[in-house]
């Protein structure tokens, strides 16, 4: 071996080695990802984030993934003449739009998602809410500046979560890849954030991180600088003088119940970056904005 290719080698062994404490850190632990955004679309991303997603599980933790699917359902809405329309961050579903979201997100989505981690050497299995009704639903009703309880279709909320299938499934090696669909009483289904979805879970699980994965830095201030550690009484005035708004909010709210609630720390990273899960994860240098609760 020529001595360029040893320096090099003996680079990637010092990587690997300064990973170490991290790996010990986080062993058995539960780390639910919020995978969503150019992650989902770029084809290098998407092997990226299942590689990183398939070395978390080997290296002890128990990696749950819960996606979304917008610009996907975008582009099936448009094949069929529909135009996606947004209330506080939330799509409006009516039965016709249901239909197409559960096609996606609990067909084409999940199924590649599961696909690509197996093809890795993981053992992933695809879920929705309506698998053994784990997840339960109601209807929600959104608040908007000129109106209260305006109905969005069938858009959901998170009635109830069984975390024992997903546990139990993750104990046993598997990988859950799991779709935003909930169930509701009399068994319709229901469109629910996908970020809120990864909260709840996360917090019934008790997880020791809540990943989400974006398009952007992280949260960022009003000169667009990257606010790196935050307390939820921070994010709380930022969202008072509007600083985070829109398709923020989900996001920014399901990261703020988990933080409060027993989750270790929340993470808004850029899933732009490669490999920002393994840099967030097994490195100090991070790259995003983590919520701790003070």
């Amino acid at each position: 071996m020529s001595t360029e290719n040893t320096n090099h080698a003996q680079e990637r062994a010092e990587i690997l080695a300064e990973a170490l404490p991290y790996i010990r850190k986080y062993a058995g632990a539960t780390i639910v990802i919020k995978y969503g955004g150019n992650a989902m679309t770029d084809a290098a991303l998407k092997e990226g984030f299942a590689k990183d997603v398939v070395l978390l599980k080997l290296c002890g933790m128990n990696p749950i993934v819960v996606h979304g699917g917008g610009p996907q359902i975008n582009h099936m809405l448009e094949k069929v003449g529909k135009q996606g329309e947004f209330v506080q961050g939330m799509r409006v579903t009516d039965a016709e739009t249901m239909e197409v979201v559960e096609m996606v997100l609990g067909g084409s989505v999940n199924k590649e998602i599961v696909s690509m981690l197996n093809q890795f050497g993981g053992k992933a299995v695809g879920l929705t809410g309506k698998d053994g009704h784990f997840m339960k639903a109601k209807k929600l009703f959104i608040n908007t500046p000129d109106k209260n309880g305006v109905d969005i279709g069938q858009v959901g909320t998170i009635d109830s979560i069984d975390g024992t299938l997903i546990s139990g499934l993750a104990e046993k090696g598997y990988i859950p890849v799991i779709a935003p669909i909930g169930v509701g009483r009399n068994g319709e289904a229901f469109n629910i954030n996908a970020d809120l979805v990864a909260g709840r879970l996360a917090k019934e699980l008790a997880a020791e991180r809540l990943i989400m994965m974006t398009n952007t830095p992280g949260i960022l201030d009003k000169e667009g600088k990257l606010l790196t550690d935050l307390t939820p009484k921070l994010v709380d005035d930022l969202i008072a003088d509007g600083t985070l708004s829109g398709g923020m909010l989900p996001k920014i709210a399901s990261a703020l119940d988990a933080a409060t609630s027993g989750v270790k720390a929340t993470i808004i990273i850029d899933g732009r970056v490669p490999h920002a899960l393994l840099l967030e994860l097994f490195t100090n240098a991070g790259v995003g904005s983590m919520i701790l609760d003070a």
